[in-house]
């Protein structure tokens, strides 16, 4: 094994408590479905802890505010919250369980970043089921930023991942009815659900995020879409806000849309016009055909004040604030 040389920054290394949920009793007691508005209003009061992620994922936002009950950080919150979406082998597009590339292999994409602008990544990797953890030791262990392929693997195991097989029988059958026809063309909102994006603010004000997928399911061996990529699924200025997205990656990369709606936010708007503008960024371009695919943004300032915007209907998003978990649907750009 090589030695893993370390960030001259060097951030004290993560406790015991941010490989496993933090101890304690949940925070919540249940999580509330309603279709409230995606505006929030801002007090004289910052609103902290906070925690706002994509999809309908309450078991993940609970995850996530219960490391911030316990006394933990945002960036151990949203690594944990990104967890326990990929230990779910029944959602297939993050973690283990994620449908593969076409030749069968699952292949993740993850990013995390803290209040202080340090970030990490990995892409490509394959036989790590957390891979936000391995992207969080690539962070804070060693001197780069994003590692791909085989050799995010190898630093996975030299660091005491355990390597595992991702392609669960689910997954697996999947792909091969697929194979069938072998018609490449992502659906909008397929399940429901997509890439998990996570953005947390602690008891200290601090805010980060995390992002963790498989990618788009029959994609070329290779392909990596934001997620991973800092600026376009992930964005963190802790005196300002964060961003993260969701969707077909390629639209997001090609008007980095984090880093825009931040920026947006540091110019005056709020995160919901913030989202929307990036949206528009997108679908307003000449030529450009919206209708057949999907993307969607989530932010918070750092008043805590949110907002989440799409392209189409059927994107949510959850919100843990004020002792609620709450999904809520958001607001959309094609409304016919």
């Amino acid at each position: 094994m090589h030695k893993i040389m370390k960030r001259r920054n060097f951030i004290k290394k993560a406790s015991v408590t941010s490989l496993g949920i933090v101890a304690g009793t949940s925070v919540l007691s249940g999580c509330d479905v309603n279709e409230e508005s995606n505006k929030s209003v801002v007090t004289g009061t910052p609103v902290r802890p906070l925690v706002i992620a994509t999809w309908n994922t309450p078991d993940e936002v609970e995850a996530a505010a219960n490391v911030l009950a316990n006394g933990g950080t945002a960036l151990e919150a949203v690594e944990q919250g990104c967890r326990v979406a990929e230990a779910n082998e029944k959602g297939q597009s993050v973690g283990k369980g994620g449908l593969p590339d076409r030749d069968g292999n699952v292949t993740l994409d993850a990013c995390i970043m803290n209040e202080k602008g340090d970030y990490g990544a990995v892409v490509a990797v394959k036989e790590i089921k957390h891979v936000i953890s391995l992207a969080r030791k690539v962070m804070e262990d060693t001197p780069h930023v994003l590692l791909a392929g085989e050799g995010a693997k190898q630093f996975a195991l030299e660091v005491g991942f355990k390597a595992e097989n991702l392609l669960t029988e689910a997954s697996k059958k999947a792909w091969e009815k697929w194979k069938i026809k072998s018609e490449y063309k992502p659906i909008i909102n397929i399940e429901n659900h997509d890439t998990i994006g996570m953005l947390a603010i602690d008891k200290e004000g601090n805010i980060s995020g995390a992002c963790t997928t498989s990618g788009l399911a029959y994609k070329m061996a290779g392909r990596v879409g934001d997620s991973p990529i800092i600026g376009s699924g992930l964005f963190v200025d802790n005196e300002i806000g964060a961003a993260t997205a969701t969707g077909l990656g390629e639209e997001v990369l090609k008007t980095v849309g984090s880093f825009l709606i931040v920026e947006l936010m540091r110019q005056g708007k709020s995160p919901q016009e913030a989202c929307e503008e990036a949206i528009g960024r997108i679908v307003n371009k000449p030529g450009k055909n919206y209708e057949d695919f999907q993307v969607a943004y989530i932010a918070v300032n750092k008043q805590g004040e949110t907002g989440g915007y799409s392209i189409h209907e059927h994107f949510s998003y959850n919100i843990f604030k004020d002792g609620a978990n709450t999904n809520i649907k958001s607001d959309f750009y094609n409304k016919g």
